[in-house]
């Protein structure tokens, strides 16, 4: 099989970003990058800025404008990723948000979004690109799952169950899909140095450090190059996995 075709949602800004940067750039790689809101609501510069960074003229990068949570959204992310490259061999399921309070603070209406950006999207782009890696007998799905999914995190009730949930549905994917040649697996980021994270004080920061044994914050390139080794031919046996990349803090 030639050149690789991607979708990576949520791809505009933060880990995401990183992510079309890193397949484009070292995996030579097309990429479809999805998101509901640009930097700056400006989706033409925002689309510049990526091939520019990843600086590699041989790929395409195109960006599109969808809404995770909705179905149609989707279908129309994989249609327009078939009409430009022909066809579709990667998905990277990255789009998440957090929405974190106490579970006594905490209103339906932050649960059911977290949920649904973190949990529905991936539902709705895996069961988009589907049909078509199953047709072609190959393809790659990588979810973003997160380390408070395995060990829960106080305040992060709706955040915590969504990427558990991840764990639960790239597992069983990866059971029903082995046969077709598709494989599945899920990323758990620890504590990773994005916007989310710019919020904390100093004093948080140092409190979060304490728990991981190499020290430091990872960066969204940390967790590029894990999705980049897991859509390679290197992890070809590799399925139904959970890759924690968190600096040792859970083991």
């Amino acid at each position: 099989m030639g050149k690789k075709r991607a979708i990576v949602t949520g791809g505009s800004r933060g880990i995401g970003r990183s992510i079309v940067v890193e397949l484009a750039r070292n995996f030579n790689c097309d990429v479809i990058f999805s998101d509901i809101v640009f930097p700056n609501d400006d989706i033409e510069a925002v689309e510049k800025s990526i091939s520019e960074e990843a600086g590699n003229p041989e790929v395409k990068i195109l960006a599109f404008k969808a809404d995770a949570t909705s179905f149609a959204d989707a279908e129309a992310t994989v249609k327009f990723a078939i009409e430009n490259f022909g066809g579709l061999d990667i998905l990277v399921n990255n789009a998440g948000i957090t929405k974190d309070t106490l579970l006594m603070r905490m209103t339906e209406a932050d649960f059911d979004l977290v949920m649904n950006v973190n949990l529905k999207s991936v539902f709705n782009y895996s069961k988009a690109v589907i049909k078509p890696f199953m047709v072609q007998k190959y393809g790659r799905i990588v979810n973003m799952a997160s380390v408070v999914g395995v060990i829960g995190n106080a305040g992060q009730a709706n955040y915590a169950s969504s990427k558990a949930a991840v764990i639960g549905f790239t597992k069983t994917m990866a059971k029903e899909f082995a046969s077709r040649n598709i494989t599945v697996n899920a990323i758990a980021p620890g504590f990773i140095e994005t916007a989310m994270t710019d919020k904390l004080s100093d004093a948080q920061k140092e409190a979060f450090l304490t728990a991981v044994p190499l020290n430091r914050m990872g960066t969204p390139e940390d967790i590029a190059k894990v999705t980049r080794f897991l859509v390679s031919d290197a992890a070809d046996y590799i399925t139904g996995q959970v890759i924690k990349v968190d600096g040792g803090m859970v083991m």
